[in-house]
């Protein structure tokens, strides 16, 4: 493995090839073609945090070289450089304040700028999910947010890659406990895959659209019998929602995208948390627990957590 210093002394050698000198112009592809050697040689040498700086000279060469495209992706490779590095920092136990964190965050949203610049809003979209799944592997998932958000915004061409990341955003603020936060989500989510998802016949929810239904649905549910809202603050399609769980209703085209098994045990939930039944609650909980997700069987584990003691105030 190379010393710092002799990898210094190449970085600068590279730099110094690409200054201006008198009647003689640098050769700017070149030295782009240079840094990306030397940054991939640092990743072979497990210094990554060095290859991201390398990858940031080559996105200066491809900038000055008008090429957008080889610019953005060195800038990608730096932001995933300087993740790596962070990454090996907190596995190793390394003392410090996330500098390689911030870097690799700031070459992301630089990269993102430079598509949308050029006109590539799905590959910005793919970015700003990308960086919404760093910031919540390293446990921010409230940071997170702004970048699922965004990612949202620039595929509101594409219903179904929308969805996807308004979904990110829902499982953020859950993991915030901003359960009001991930209702309204969870709300928006429903609204549009209804409208975007029906079929043109029918006008009813077809393919992957009834699977995002049925996901918003029982997530809405679970979240409504967390927060009790009284029937003073409840919002009118909130109150329609719940409505559908008395033992009067049937509402056939939830029934159809939830499944008959699973639109009536989560009505014995609804019924048992109304009644206060927190035997029977717990006994639906384990034929539930199959039948939904991680966040979902944890709502569930809450709402019970709240029937058992509650504190008037949700969760």
């Amino acid at each position: 493995m190379e010393k710092d210093s002799d990898i210094l002394l190449k970085y600068r050698a590279v730099t110094n090839k690409l200054k201006k000198r008198f009647l003689k112009k640098p050769n700017v592809a070149e030295g782009s073609e240079q840094f990306a050697s030397l940054a991939k040689t640092l990743k072979n040498q497990e210094s990554p945090q060095y290859a991201g700086f390398c990858c940031l000279a080559q996105a200066r060469c491809e900038h000055t070289l008008s090429n957008s495209a080889g610019e953005a992706q060195a800038l990608t490779d730096a932001a995933r450089a300087f993740l790596e590095a962070e990454l090996m920092d907190r596995e190793l136990s390394v003392p410090g304040f996330q500098e390689h964190l911030t870097a690799s965050i700031n070459c992301y949203s630089h990269a993102i700028r430079v598509h949308i610049e050029s006109k590539q809003i799905a590959l910005a979209a793919s970015l700003c999910l990308e960086v919404g799944n760093v910031l919540r592997k390293v446990n921010r998932p409230g940071e997170a947010i702004a970048h699922y958000q965004r990612a949202a915004e620039l595929q509101s061409q594409s219903a179904l890659d929308c969805l996807d990341a308004l979904n990110m955003v829902a499982k953020c603020k859950m993991d915030t406990k901003d359960f009001e936060g991930a209702l309204a989500v969870l709300t928006e989510m429903a609204y549009l895959a209804h409208e975007r998802g029906g079929s043109s016949t029918t006008g009813r929810p077809i393919g992957a659209y009834c699977d995002i239904l049925a996901k918003c649905e029982v997530t809405r549910v679970l979240l409504l019998l967390l927060l009790q809202p009284t029937p003073q603050r409840i919002r009118p399609e909130h109150a329609q929602t719940l409505e559908k769980y008395t033992w009067e209703s049937c509402d056939s085209i939830t029934e159809m995208y939830l499944g008959e098994d699973l639109y009536l045990l989560l009505q014995s939930v609804v019924m048992a948390c109304q009644s206060l039944d927190l035997e029977s609650l717990r006994a639906l909980q384990k034929e539930l627990w199959p039948l939904l997700d991680c966040e979902q069987n944890q709502l569930l584990h809450f709402v019970i957590q709240e029937l058992s003691h509650p504190s008037g105030e949700g969760i």
